[in-house]
Formats: structure tokens, sequence, C-alpha cells
């Protein structure tokens, strides 16, 4: 990798992994139109802290107060901030589950531009139809288990690349009539176990391969990932509900069509 390579990676991680927009077919566009080298297992293990990093500190007073509930409840003591973090882990469950059962199975075949091209279209058209067709007045203190439940499983289907976790996740809230601020920062909680999870298993990766890390261009992709989903963060929760989806959606048809026209013109 050179510098350049890290810093867009490191910028396109952090935007598109909160963003609904896809993050794998936004990393796949580099190594397609300019012939950039993967990236490497630790400069992957790497950009992901950097977007967790940025996920709790954002949310770092929500993510505190539904820790101690959660403990809290482990005695008896029951809150909202308690059956959220609760809900959190029953809505992770599905993705866990669907990542250990098809993990290879998705690395063989969900790699493909063409796959990457028709998912990145398909669920951005379902992101639009969730964002105007259903009613918007739910808030997270309204969130149940079988809402959660659902959510979960939406998330599960973002390990087909193109999906958008973040886009799923927020379809599938708005679907169930939550407003576009609660199925966001939901969306938002549920990457924390998901990220920590995926940045987990490759760690593991990480400590038993045999190849030498630049950990100089690492640490750089860390800090520049968690900066830049900081600021994507903050300003999708302002601009959301004077915005919408409609623009994400457009740009996700515009990305699906470049991959499609890339993978014709290139045959791969």
């Amino acid at each position: 990798m050179e510098w350049l390579h890290v810093f867009v990676l490191a910028v396109i991680q952090g935007l598109s992994e909160f963003l609904p927009v896809s993050s794998s077919a936004h990393l796949i566009l580099p190594s397609q139109l300019f012939g950039w080298p993967d990236q490497g297992l630790a400069f992957d293990v790497g950009v992901h802290l950097g977007t967790l990093v940025a996920v709790v500190y954002y949310f770092r007073r929500d993510v505190w107060k539904m820790l101690v509930a959660f403990f809290k409840s482990l005695t008896g003591q029951k809150s909202v901030d308690a059956c959220t973090a609760w809900f959190i882990i029953a809505a992770t469950v599905p993705a866990l589950v669907a990542g250990l059962m098809f993990h290879s199975l998705i690395e063989t075949y969900g790699r493909s531009m063409l796959v990457i091209a028709a998912t990145t279209m398909i669920f951005g058209a379902l992101l639009w139809v969730a964002d105007n067709k259903f009613q918007q007045q739910k808030k997270i203190p309204d969130l149940t288990l079988r809402h959660s439940v659902f959510i979960g499983l939406a998330q599960a289907v973002a390990l087909i690349p193109g999906t958008s976790r973040s886009g799923i996740t927020m379809t599938a809230a708005l679907m169930l009539g939550y407003s576009r601020e609660a199925a966001a920062k939901f969306s938002f909680f549920l990457s924390i176990p998901v990220i920590l999870a995926a940045g987990s298993y490759k760690g593991v990766e990480l400590a038993t391969a045999d190849f030498a890390v630049r950990w100089d261009m690492v640490l750089t992709g860390v800090v520049v990932s968690a900066l830049v989903a900081i600021a994507c963060i903050h300003l999708f929760l302002i601009w959301l509900e004077k915005i919408g989806m409609l623009p994400f959606v457009i740009y996700r048809m515009f990305l699906g069509l470049a991959l499609f026209a890339i993978y014709f013109a290139t045959g791969s």
C-alpha cells in the first residue's frame, strides 16, 4: 500500500460504515478502477477499530447508561436503557449465527462485483420504499423484542456484500414504523457489537498470520477512519430529518449502475 491508499480507504471506511450506501461497494472500486492492491488484514482490522471507536465515543453517554442499566437488570432492576441493551443483544444474535454458518460461502460467492452491484440497487430501492410508504412515529423506548429480532434478521442479510448493514437495519426499522432518527440511532447502536465481533475474528486471524505489518499505516487508518466516522454520524443525524433517505437511494442507483458498467466492460 501507499499513503494515498491509506487515506482514501480509511475515509471510505469511515463514511460507508454508517451511511446507508454499502461499504463493500465502495471498497471494491479503487482496486477495479485504479488497480490498487488489497489493503491487507491488518489495515482492515485497523479501520474497523477506528469506526468502533467513533461510534462508542459519539454515543458514549448512551453506551454508558445502557451498560450500567444492563448490569443492574441482572439484579432485577428494569429500565428503558436496560431493555434497549437487551434488545441490542437480541438483534445481534442472528448476524453472529449467520456469520458463523455462511462466512465461507459468502467469501467464495458473494464478493463478485455483479452481486455487489445488484444488491446495492435492490436494497437501495427497498430503503426508498421503507422511507416513503410507512408511518414513522415510534421511538427507541417503543422497541420490543419482536421488532429487535426482525431488525436483527435484516442485519444478518447484510452479510451479503452490497446490502449495507446500516442501510438494511434502518430499512427494517422504518418498515416497523420507527422514526428516521430512531432507526438511525438503533442501527448505530447495533454496529458496536457487530464491529467488535468482526474485528475480534479478524484480530485472531491477524495474530496467527505470518507477514510483516506497516503499523504506522495501520495506526493512521485507525485515526482517519475514526475522525471521518465521527463527523459522518454527527452530520447524518442532523441532515436526516431534512433530506430523508432519497439522496442515498439515488446515490446507490448510480453506484450500482457504475459497478454494472465496470463489470461488463472488464468482464470481471
